[in-house]
């Protein structure tokens, strides 16, 4: 069992819970506009609501799951941290239209957010569409999505691999964060073929090897 802290109660973070609480791991949730639904939500995943801060502490592992903008308000709230934290980072650095990226190719989203959050060590691996995660299967034609997974502690990789695996995607070890500046456009490029091409979000990536 790993106690998780979702900064971010959106579709994502309550994607995530969905899943993970079911997996045996506890789960509190914060960062919301809106506390009361967020509580009423919760009790309906069986997870907890706290702060930003009060989630960082409870953690063995902290979920960044905010939209890109709101992530640096978000990690302002985290105050110091009491040791170092994984952090898995579900963010994309879209553009408000998503027609695009505001970070790539010579930094990535992942990078920034090690710059903001220096108490965590950061692992990039974001996570199938929330519109799936949400879905009665993760699977598309009987395949679990794959989910690159970046970071540069190894252990950390394994640590968010099997919570990857938790939700009902399959993990891909991709090595160093600085891999993220390829995972991100990868999932930008999901971006526009389920919304703007028609596709629709039961699509994902898969790697053959």
């Amino acid at each position: 069992m790993v106690k998780i802290g979702i900064i971010g109660a959106g579709n994502v973070g309550t994607g995530l819970t969905k899943h993970l609480v079911p997996r045996g791991h506890s789960v509190m949730l914060s960062f919301s506009l809106d506390i009361e639904k967020l509580r009423t939500t919760a009790a309906e995943l069986g997870a907890s609501v706290g702060t930003v801060t009060g989630a960082v502490q409870f953690a063995d592992v902290v979920v960044l799951a905010t939209p890109w903008t709101a992530a640096p308000e978000a990690l302002e709230q985290v105050g110091r941290a009491p040791q170092k934290k994984i952090l898995w980072d579900c963010t994309n650095a879209l553009k408000a239209d998503m027609s695009g990226l505001l970070v790539g190719t010579t930094t990535s989203g992942a990078e920034e957010i090690a710059r903001l959050a220096p108490w965590a060590t950061v692992v990039k691996a974001i996570p199938p569409f929330a519109e799936l995660m949400h879905s009665p299967s993760m699977l598309i034609g009987g395949n679990r999505a794959g989910v690159f997974v970046c970071g540069d502690d190894s252990d950390a990789r394994a640590v968010v691999a099997t919570l990857v695996g938790d939700i009902d995607a399959e993990p891909i070890d991709a090595g160093p964060l600085t891999l993220a500046r390829y995972t991100e456009p990868a999932a930008m490029l999901l971006v526009q073929l389920a919304y703007a091409h028609g596709f629709g979000t039961r699509i994902g990536l898969s790697l053959l090897h």
